[in-house]
Parts: structure tokens; sequence; C-alpha cells
């Protein structure tokens, strides 16, 4: 066998999927530590080998892909735009890098999505997350029990002895409280998969929950109560007959607009509950300041920057005028209303709707739990988008594009597409 042949071989091979699929892993969710510890330049170094390995295994498995179900269109579009507004950008140097970090995080997440399934991907994070929560814990015991100072260079504020809050090596309560999350539902479906074994899972699940009580982020209670709703909803939806389900569809969907409007009807008193009445009047204060800003280029945007770039406007202006120095706009849709208008908005809100709504009805009509995973992950992703900008950077753009590509790739209208000239009509099998 020829050196082509074998090196080929290596990069189709099950193993190589995983080892790649375990590294993107560990450099996406890990990216702060890596840029805290190094510098930025050895993460985007580490994002861009990893783009190149995997457009090499993506090239050794061009057989097994087709072209039009690489990526979602919604996907596509998006990214079109932000590129776009190069064209109308304050800093053409500035919105291009954003734009490439957007790129490389969306291709790493694509070839994921491509060369493995959904159970595989699950097993995966949680192994990964696993790890990660590990090492966060252990960081905050050394800080803030055994040594007793701060881990400035990580973030780490050590606070575990005091009750909290602690940011682990994410960077913030925030951050850690958003990654629990995601880890808390990799692990339960891992578990009613049975990929794990109760010895593995329950210990998973339980530093999870510590994590997210120790982190004291008034998001991870929102979240928390966000996704047990959805998985109560959904489970309901799987096991009604198949001829009632459309009706109790419907009927969700109207429960759940009518708890969206009591929600906002009481929201001071919920404020007021969680505790967080002093990080919303910020977050208010802030979106009041970003609609502002709005207005001149309601359309169009000032550009795409991802993290707000230092000494441009109009974020520089927008800390000046709060006497503040926020990085982003709390919110992922304020922050795309902002660099991409309105326009980018309806395509971002697109994305993530039309790549809820395919997981949604993909997990209520297949029997194993595991379809389960994308619509929780989407609805977190979701819900989150309110309260941070998580979801437009780093490791939630990845989970987003992840999502989006898992759920287009059950139903979609590439498949018609495709059995024209397969000759296979594309089914979607009810599993009740």
């Amino acid at each position: 066998m020829t050196p082509t042949r074998r090196l080929s071989g290596l990069f189709a091979s099950a193993e190589m999927a995983r080892a790649f699929t375990l590294a993107v892993l560990v450099a996406v969710f890990g990216s702060f530590t890596i840029e805290r510890m190094t510098s930025s330049v050895t993460l985007t170094t580490i994002v861009v080998l990893l783009c190149l390995l995997g457009g090499a295994i993506l090239w050794v498995r061009r057989e097994e892909l087709s072209v039009l179900r690489i990526a979602p269109s919604s996907l596509i579009a998006f990214l079109g735009w932000a590129l776009v507004s190069l064209m109308w950008t304050t800093d053409k140097s500035d919105t291009l890098a954003g734009w490439m970090s957007l790129f490389g995080f969306a291709f790493l997440a694509i070839t994921i999505g491509h060369i493995r399934d959904t159970l595989q991907t699950v097993r995966a994070l949680g192994d990964v997350l696993r790890g990660l929560l590990v090492v966060s814990l252990g960081l905050e015991i050394l800080s803030g029990v055994l040594l007793d100072i701060p881990f400035a260079f990580l973030g780490i504020q050590g606070n575990l002895a005091l009750g909290g809050p602690i940011q682990g090596i994410f960077g913030s309560r925030n951050m850690l409280g958003f990654v629990v999350v995601i880890a808390l539902i990799t692990f339960v479906i891992e578990w009613r998969t049975q990929s794990l074994s109760p010895r593995v899972a329950v210990p998973s699940i339980a530093l999870a929950a510590l994590l997210a009580v120790m982190s004291a982020s008034p998001t991870v209670i929102v979240l928390a109560a966000a996704v047990g709703i959805v998985a109560v909803a959904l489970t309901i939806v799987r096991h009604t007959p198949a001829e009632r389900r459309t009706a109790v569809q419907w009927v969700l969907g109207a429960l759940v607009a009518a708890a969206l409007t009591a929600a906002f009807a009481l929201r001071h008193p919920i404020i007021a509950l969680l505790d967080a009445g002093s990080d919303f009047s910020t977050r208010a204060t802030l979106w009041n300041t970003i609609l502002d800003f709005v207005s001149p280029k309601a359309i169009q945007g000032w550009g795409w920057f991802g993290p707000w770039a230092r000494g441009e406007f109009p974020f520089t202006y927008i800390n000046f005028q709060l006497d503040d120095h926020h990085q982003s706009a709390l919110n992922a849709y304020f922050d795309v209303l902002l660099q991409l208008g309105a326009a980018g908005l309806v395509l971002f809100l697109l994305l993530g709707g039309v790549a809820t709504v395919r997981s949604w009805l993909v997990a209520s009509v297949r029997r194993s739990v595991v379809y389960a995973w994308t619509p929780l992950m989407l609805v977190t992703l979701a819900v989150d988008s309110m309260f941070e900008s998580f979801t437009i950077v780093g490791a939630g753009w990845f989970m987003l594009v992840l999502c989006a590509l898992r759920a287009g790739q059950s139903r979609s209208w590439r498949e018609n597409i495709d059995a024209a000239h397969t000759g296979v009509i594309p089914t979607l099998r009810t599993e009740a």
C-alpha cells in the first residue's frame, strides 16, 4: 500500500474521526483557558490547524457527502451577510478577523456533524465536559481552599470557600453556568441511552449540579427551568399516539405562548425572586442605549465584529455613555441587530428557529431519546441568548451550527433533491 493510500485510510478511519472530535471539543470549550495561558495567536493557530485537518478528512470522505447537504442554507446566508458587511463596516480588518473566527468555528462544527452521528457526538461532548468540569473544580479548590489566592490569569477569584460565585476555567460565572447546563443535558442523555453506567453518570450529573449551584449565576435558574419545561413537553409529545400528536403540539404551543406572556407581565417579581435586579437593570440600560445606535443603520448594522472590538465605533461610544466596559451586548439578538441590522437578525432567527422546529419534529417521532439532545440544546442556546452573547462566538456558536446541521440532516428540502437523483423517496419513520 502506498503512503498516500495509508494516509487516506488514516484520515477516513473511525479512530481519526473520534480523535478529531475530541480535539475540537477541547479547543472550543477550553478556548478561554488556552488563550489566557498562551495567547490569542496560539488559539488561532490551533483552530486553523484543526480546520485544515477537518478539510482533509472531509476531502477523503467526499464520496460519502452530498454538496447540497454540506450546511444549512440559513447558515450560509447568515455567514454571507456577515461577510458582505465588509462593504460598510467601520474597520475592515477587524470585521474580516471576526468573520474568519465565525467561519472557523462553523467549519469545525460542520466537519463533526458529517463524520459523527448524534450519539457519537453526545458521548464525545460528555467525555470532554466531564474532564473540563473536573479541572474547573480542582482549580477552584486549589485557589479558594488550599492556597487561598486568586488565579487572576484564569479569571478564578478563589471564592469557593465563601460559597461562590466561581468561574472555573471558563472566564465568568455565567459562562460556567451555560456550560454546566449543556453538560447536564449531555450527561442525562448519555445515561438514558445507556452510554454510561450509573456509577459514572450519577457522579457526572452531581458534579455539574454542584458547579451550577456554586456559579451563583441567575441565568442557570432560567436555563434549567426552560430546559425542564421543554423536556416535560417533549416527553408528553413522544408518548402521545401518532393520531393525536398534532393536536397536542398545538396545545403545547398555546401554553408556551401564554407562559411567555405571563412571564413578561410578571417580569419584575420574577427578577426580584431571582435576586437579579442589578444584573437586569444593567442589561436593560445597555439594550436601550444600543437601540439608539441601531436606528441610523437599522437594516444593515455597523458591520460584523463578534466580541466588541476595542476602539471601534459604536462599541467604544456605547461604553463611554454608560461609563462601563462591556465586551458584548449581553444579548445575542441585540448584538446581531447592532452589528448586522434587521436583515442579519432575521437570518439569525431563521437559523435557530428552523433548526429548533426540525429537531423538535424529529425528536417527537423517533423512539431513541438521543434525538431529544438537539432540541434541548437549541432551547438552551435560544434562552441563554436573551441574557448573554455566547451564541454568536466560540462554544455557543459552535453548538448552534452543530445542532442546526444535525437538525437539517433529518428533515430538509435537500432530501427531495437527493431523492430525484437517487430514486429513493425520503421518509421520516414514525416510531411510536
